[in-house]
């Protein structure tokens, strides 16, 4: 966990800043976090943040639940976003390029693969998708265990790159359901009330869809989070834990997306609970189990603009927030350099 002696310290400096204490609201607890991390094994405390190499590594992967119909959309359609990712053309491409964030794309399983030599694609496959969770195990243990690996090797590479602070997106039709029964099975909340519309399905739907989670929970009372994993996970969702694990390993924070990439980071605190100090929240879903999944991991988001895309676009828009915390704690003038008395 983070040591916590340089705490006051860094409270003191944003403190001494040329405003009210506590005015700046959350960019305060922002700096703070960001500089308690910065100094983890430093003599003192640092005054200067530094934020270098923005990442977003965009997983994807597609899930057999999905042939159940609890979606709006055909798998087919994971392939065609990983190559609109590829070509610029998303809206997790589009906050990148506002904030100056690197973007990544990595295919952890998706059902038609994607063939492509840009050198921010990354094929990862732990097989062409996940096993329909409503009747048996989305995956095996193997899977699992290679899945974190890889997804720890990919998060590893971005940082030994010179990135200091990530994000994560995802993309895979059917990825909601999988994210309601990884919360359902560790949270021990009800099916009914951590599944949500998704991509926007009818009431019709959504009755089937709490039913099918159900099934897939069930096989998981008494499981640990690996075991929940295996049995409701998604490829993209395991690679995307061990992205979390190994970022905290690196004391790296990571700008925490939506529903399924809260679910993925609740997951990885419950392997490693250190996980959650090196985490902050970009913003609340509009998908219901995400108010859930807040509350379970005692996340105040940065914003609320009633977005349910995903692919990381919360975590690309939030950067601003990060940058300009950052910047205030920095270079923002204290009361006695400003000769401003109080």
């Amino acid at each position: 966990m983070l040591e916590e002696k340089y705490s006051s310290k860094i409270q003191s400096r944003i403190d001494q800043k040329t405003k009210p204490p506590g005015a700046l609201g959350e960019l305060e607890s922002v700096a703070h976090q960001l500089a308690l991390i910065q100094s983890q094994g430093k003599e003192e405390a640092v005054d200067q943040i530094v934020l270098s190499k923005p990442t977003m590594l965009v997983f994807a992967g597609d899930h057999g639940i999905a042939d159940e119909g609890v979606s709006i959309a055909p798998s087919a359609v994971t392939q065609q976003m990983v190559l609109n990712f590829l070509n610029g053309g998303a809206a997790v491409n589009c906050f990148c390029r506002t904030n100056h964030i690197d973007l990544k794309v990595i295919d952890a399983g998706i059902l038609l693969p994607v063939e492509s030599d840009a050198p921010n694609f990354v094929s990862q496959r732990l097989g062409t998708r996940t096993e329909n969770f409503a009747v048996n195990p989305a995956m095996t243990s193997e899977q699992v265990t290679r899945g974190v690996e890889l997804g720890r090797t990919v998060a590893e590479k971005s940082i030994s790159d010179g990135s200091n602070i990530l994000m994560f997106g995802e993309m895979g039709i059917g990825n909601t359901s999988s994210a309601s029964a990884i919360l359902s099975a560790l949270s021990g909340r009800k099916a009914s009330e951590c599944v949500g519309l998704g991509t926007g399905i009818t009431s019709e739907q959504l009755l089937k869809k709490k039913e099918l989670v159900e099934k897939g929970v069930e096989r998981c009372v008494g499981a640990d989070p690996l075991e929940v994993l295996c049995q409701v996970g998604g490829f993209e969702i395991v690679q995307i834990v061990g992205a979390f694990l190994a970022a905290t390993d690196a004391k790296v924070p990571v700008l925490v997306d939506g529903f399924i990439i809260t679910a993925a980071a609740y997951a990885a605190t419950k392997i490693n609970p250190d996980c959650r100090d090196y985490m902050i929240f970009a913003h609340r879903s509009n998908e219901s189990g995400h108010k859930i999944l807040l509350d379970e991991l005692n996340a105040k988001p940065l914003l609320d603009l009633g977005m349910r895309l995903g692919e990381g676009t919360g975590a690309a828009l939030a950067y601003s927030i990060i940058a300009a915390s950052v910047e205030f704690y920095n270079n923002m003038a204290s009361f006695e350099s400003a000769g401003v008395t109080v």
